[in-house]
């Protein structure tokens, strides 16, 4: 099925700073996937990009955003701060939320690298407002305290070249509550940046909010 779609950059003001984002719209849309970069990452990442592209075509709008500002991303240690970044979450969640625009879609996460914590973590302040989690490559070990609160569907899709994330997935996959699973996709490592990877990480995204963005 086509979709109608459009892009476009947008500005997001959340209480003393402004953030930047690409939001991707589509008509008749499933659902909003918001979108949390990893360390070092911004609305510009080449792979959720792609991924945002994909999603789109199968009728997903999506919001990618800066969780820091530039001035904010100088500072290193600000692109390991959890709680930051799950703040910055929370409060962009809560403008679409505010949104008319946007206000009766339902809300999924997509949580890259470190992303994947903070998006965690937000699902659990927002509970019922975030409908799935999806983390591709991600470290939801570094919200381990809460991830026994979980309660949205969460899929941990991980390179099967990645082994020092994959026994930290399967740490946190312990401990999450709700429903869950975990997909090792064979030949990848931790970019998934081999040939045919980011789309399997995209099909098995897609199948994903399909089941749980109703």
């Amino acid at each position: 099925m086509d979709h109608i779609y459009s892009f476009k950059e947008i500005e997001i003001p959340i209480a003393e700073v402004t953030l930047k984002g690409r939001l991707r719209e589509t008509i008749n849309t499933k659902g909003l996937i918001v979108f949390s970069h990893g360390s070092g990452s911004s609305r510009l990442s080449s792979r959720n990009n792609y991924v945002a592209e994909l999603l789109q075509g199968a009728g997903f709008s999506s919001l990618l955003f800066d969780l820091l500002t530039e001035k904010e991303d100088l500072f290193y240690g600000n692109r390991f701060n959890i709680d930051l970044l799950c703040e910055r979450l929370v409060n962009v969640t809560n403008w679409i939320a505010n949104n008319e625009k946007f206000n009766d879609l339902h809300i999924g996460y997509f949580g890259a690298s470190t992303g994947a914590a903070s998006a965690l973590k937000a699902a659990v302040q927002l509970k019922d407002k975030i409908f799935a989690v999806v983390s591709r490559g991600g470290r939801p070990d570094l919200a381990l305290a809460v991830l026994d609160k979980v309660t949205c569907p969460t899929l941990l899709i991980i390179g099967s070249k990645d082994q020092d994330v994959i026994e930290l997935n399967k740490k946190a996959y312990a401990k999450l509550g709700g429903i869950k699973e975990i997909e090792i996709i064979e030949g990848a490592t931790h970019l998934f940046s081999e040939l045919g990877k980011l789309e399997e990480v995209a099909k098995y995204t897609i199948h994903w909010f399909n089941e749980y963005l109703k």
